[in-house]
């Protein structure tokens, strides 16, 4: 459902799919927008609605949607959709509430469909590759920065760009949100364009987001510590650096020290040896390996990714969730788990908006 931006790459995968013998047929296309509609029918030779309700009232066979439409039109898409007995892939995030989005795992488990929210990260390769080997992280930050475009306007930065990050902290650290504070501020649109966040978790550990769509630059990273290694996550690259903090040699981090200390520790380290953390991300297996550890205490290796298109693995999860009806690797509760994380980062930043006087600067029900 939807053929904008993003609607084009589900449409592209899913004949890909198709024509791969993947055991899927592109049936249709909806989308209000008669020029797009038109482009996408003639492309891919689908018949093409201006509506849900135009498609559910044909006789044409539909078991599974992908729904990339704006987020403000994602419960009633969805509804309608869950209604028909239609399993749903819908894009991030899940909905603008948290009453809608209950709405929606309610109506799912009572028809017994499948409802697969969008986080297109938890499919990156690198997060697939580092996942498995998770220890107990205890500081996170990530970077999630774009150059501004006027699409996905109708929410602010959190939903945008930040909730791709939520989730996957969310996922890692599992563990209860403790406490929440965030900074916002609307640049060249009526909603909140960059944030910062720090969130803290009932296990102690902590998180720092910053997420922007008015930068000059597009990033997208994630690094974490935990006992005895730092994680660099490239989402862009599709790359994983562990720096492993060897204890038994000079120089190496006392055990016990504060994981934020200790995140700062590695890469004070690393500066002091002069070695740029870019340049060692870019090197292979056999680069890692013939590099001498000019940071006393640190070892750098980089675990094997397999590579792979994050929406098409994201799609081929959906699919097989259809046809199993077992739970996606993705579940509804957790993105229901992330977008009460966003809401409350939110009214975080409303509050410190309000006590920093910075209200005019806000549109009404932003």
């Amino acid at each position: 459902m939807g053929a904008g931006a993003f609607g084009r790459n589900h449409l592209r995968v899913v004949r890909e799919l198709e024509q791969a013998g993947e055991g899927v047929a592109l049936a249709a296309v909806v989308e209000p927008d008669a020029a797009r509609a038109g482009d996408a029918a003639e492309k891919y030779s689908i018949p093409s609605f201006a509506s849900v309700d135009d498609l559910l009232a044909t006789e044409l066979r539909i078991d599974a949607a992908l729904v990339a439409v704006p987020t403000i039109h994602h419960h009633a898409v969805a509804r309608r959709l869950l209604e028909a007995g239609v399993d749903v892939l819908l894009e991030k995030p899940l909905a603008v509430s948290l009453a809608e989005a209950d709405d929606l795992l309610a109506l799912a488990a009572e028809r017994r469909r499948i409802l697969q929210p969008g986080h297109l990260e938890r499919f990156n390769p690198a997060v697939l590759a580092i996942e498995p080997k998770l220890r107990r992280p205890m500081f996170f930050e990530a970077h999630r920065l774009s150059i501004f475009t006027p699409r996905s306007l109708d929410v602010d930065v959190v939903l945008d760009l930040m909730i791709h990050d939520l989730d996957i902290v969310l996922t890692f650290a599992r563990s209860p949100v403790r406490e929440v504070r965030a900074v916002g501020l609307p640049i060249l649109s009526p909603k909140v364009d960059i944030a910062n966040v720090r969130v803290e978790f009932e296990s102690g550990c902590v998180a720092n987001f910053t997420a922007s769509r008015v930068s000059t630059e597009r990033v997208r990273k994630l690094r974490f510590f935990e006992p005895r290694q730092y994680v660099s996550i490239d989402y862009a690259r599709r790359d994983v650096l562990v720096i492993r903090v060897d204890a038994g040699r000079p120089g190496a981090i006392a055990a016990g020290t504060d994981a934020r200390q200790a995140s700062l520790d590695v890469e004070g380290a690393i500066g002091a040896g002069k070695v740029d953390l870019e340049q060692i991300a870019a090197l292979g297996a056999a680069g890692l390996e013939a590099l001498a550890h000019p940071s006393p205490g640190l070892s750098f290796a980089k675990p094997e990714v397999t590579p792979g298109e994050p929406l098409r693995l994201e799609i081929e999860a959906f699919l097989e969730a259809v046809r199993t009806r077992k739970p996606p690797r993705v579940t509804a509760q957790q993105g229901r788990d992330a977008l009460a994380l966003a809401l409350e980062i939110q009214a975080s930043m409303a509050a410190h908006a309000q006590r920093a006087g910075l209200a005019d600067f806000f549109a009404p029900g932003t």
